[in-house]
């Protein structure tokens, strides 16, 4: 965005119309551009029309309504009705409510594409009106952290910056544009973000605490151009290639901070679609309980990594945080006396003091073949990315069976149902039991915003669906989701983890070794004293860190 009017030829001729300027000031202004500056530009730096008349002018040619931002009151609860990155974004401040409908002021009213797409990413009905650019910017340096924005724009250094190649002046605005996309995503701890083209426009979306969110639409036609800058940001993609996915990374420092970026492209039918990853460096510092654990449950973990031998799974689906799981407990036992080795496809974060081998099914290094080669380096842990097949099942299997401990994940709904994903794939029940010693069912819910959750009650409907009896509510500090400025107005901030640990004892040995039915070994190992997902969420919303709908929304199809 700019505070200029660089794009608003079609001002000339409405100030012209409406008497503001006359024939002369208008050849004064083009004899005497500056720079970048538009001939409106320079009309108002020679004080030929006053900046409020233009915006007016604007205005009224738009049929918009037309805000002397100097008579507004920026009270606090009007700014955080657009979070900073929407400010910022799209150039727009909030004025009030007409209607029951925030009141946006812009710089530009012909500005389709903000007029377009800001109401999706706000969610909600918006009533625009037009005030002075120079109004707009000063409104945004002042409570919207614009210039902070602009110095961290300016402070990203890729890393192997020598393998970018030469950039051209025709490609400055769309290094800019992929420059402040990343920014922006790092700013507001997203985990994902995906660039995807549309028919008419480019669609660029962050995936915040598990939800996707849309912030930007450009014009479809930028799209090879972003491609490619993406591209040679990874130095090892190819840019002529458009017809086969491809993978790489991007390492960059923002503001002297590390950003590690895993990258992946797919062909589809409308063009090459990107998603980059951003690979939180932070969680390979989290302990179990910045995970969600309670103490009860951090006990029995610290018990389970601490075994001589045998398999620890952590089960679930795609992005219910296995890895960063996985990751916490070989930081709790990475110690100078232990050779600790992992498998992994790909390698997402470096451990230090950790043996780490990448995958690559094209040489021949796949799972069973690393596997294989790294029981030779005499470890004492290993961890597997996921047991995917029978090869790789048994040799974990093999390894925890002569004196190794082994972690690893499967693809389950729920921790009993690994012993039938197991079965399934051919491994023998005498052998699971032997071998495996906890698994662990893993979800990530999403935590309340802490600067704006407010005490609430469960309603009748969601104590139904959690099967809850009122009495343990007496005592429940239960919170509601309200929304602010530091949340995006989604009154969540963050997310954590809630779980089921199924331990392996002798009884459910015997019951593995007679091949009894998933529903039979839940049904003992709760009464043995197992805690399901929704009883582990319902506890974490009991005491306000979370809600009953989220519990509700992420245990689907849990029948405790």
């Amino acid at each position: 965005m700019s505070t200029t009017y660089e794009n608003a030829d079609y001002l000339i001729d409405v100030l012209q119309d409406q008497g503001l300027i006359d024939e002369a000031a208008m050849e004064a202004a083009a004899a005497d551009i500056q720079g970048s500056e538009s001939v409106v530009d320079a009309l108002i730096r020679m004080g030929a029309v006053e900046e409020n008349a233009v915006a007016a002018a604007a205005a009224a040619h738009a049929g918009m309504q037309f805000v002397d931002l100097e008579e507004v009151e920026f009270s606090p609860e009007l700014l955080q009705t657009i979070p900073d990155e929407h400010a910022r974004r799209f150039y727009a401040v909030p004025v009030g409510f007409v209607d029951n409908k925030l009141a946006v002021a812009i710089g530009d009213p012909m500005n389709f594409e903000t007029i377009d797409s800001m109401p999706h990413v706000m969610g909600q009905e918006i009533e625009f009106m037009c005030a002075a650019p120079d109004q707009i910017e000063t409104i945004l340096i002042e409570y919207y952290k614009l210039n902070e924005a602009r110095a961290a724009t300016m402070n990203i250094d890729i890393l192997g910056a020598g393998e970018l190649g030469p950039q051209g002046v025709d490609d400055a605005p769309i290094i800019q544009m992929v420059t402040q996309t990343l920014i922006e995503a790092y700013q507001n701890r997203a985990s994902d973000i995906h660039i995807e083209p549309l028919e008419k426009s480019l669609r660029v979306r962050y995936r915040v605490d598990g939800k996707l969110i849309e912030v930007a639409n450009h014009p479809r036609n930028l799209h090879s151009a972003v491609m490619s800058r993406i591209k040679i940001m990874t130095g090892t993609m190819s840019i002529d290639e458009k017809r086969l996915p491809q993978d790489g990374r991007i390492q960059a420092k923002v503001g002297g901070k590390g950003l590690d970026l895993r990258v992946s492209t797919i062909p589809t039918n409308l063009g090459e679609s990107v998603v980059m990853r951003i690979l939180d460096k932070s969680a390979l510092l989290l302990g179990l309980g910045d995970l969600g654990y309670f103490s009860d449950d951090q006990q029995t973990f610290d018990e389970l990594i601490g075994l001589p031998d045998g398999i620890n799974l952590v089960t679930g689906p795609t992005g219910s945080g296995k890895t960063t799981t996985l990751y916490a407990c070989l930081n709790e036992i990475n110690k100078p006396d232990r050779k600790i080795i992992t498998v992994e496809d790909p390698v997402e974060y470096k451990l230090p003091g950790i043996n780490q081998v990448q995958v690559k099914d094209d040489v021949g290094m796949t799972f069973a073949a690393a596997l294989r080669s790294m029981l030779r380096q005499a470890p004492n842990i290993i961890m597997i990315g996921e047991i995917r097949d029978l090869e790789t099942a048994s040799i974990a299997i093999n390894a925890a069976l002569t004196g190794h401990l082994v972690f690893s994940t499967l693809h389950t709904n729920d921790a009993p149902s690994s012993v039938a994903r197991l079965t399934d794939i051919g491994v023998k029940p005498f052998l699971i039991s032997s071998a495996v010693r906890a698994v662990v069912a893993q979800r990530l819910v999403r935590k309340l915003c802490e600067h704006c959750k407010t005490p609430g009650d469960m309603s009748h409907i969601e104590m139904k669906a959690l099967n809850l009896d009122p009495s343990r509510l007496e005592n429940a500090k239960t919170h509601i989701a309200v929304g602010c400025n530091k949340c995006r107005q989604a009154g969540y901030r963050g997310r954590m983890g809630i779980i089921e640990i199924f331990r392996i004892n002798d009884e459910v040995r015997t019951m593995i070794n007679e091949d009894l039915s998933t529903p039979q070994l839940r049904k003992r190992a709760r009464e043995l004293g197992m805690r399901t997902l929704r009883e582990d969420g319902i506890r974490k919303a009991l005491i306000g860190t979370t809600t009953a709908s989220e519990v509700i929304a992420i245990t689907q199809g849990d029948d405790s």
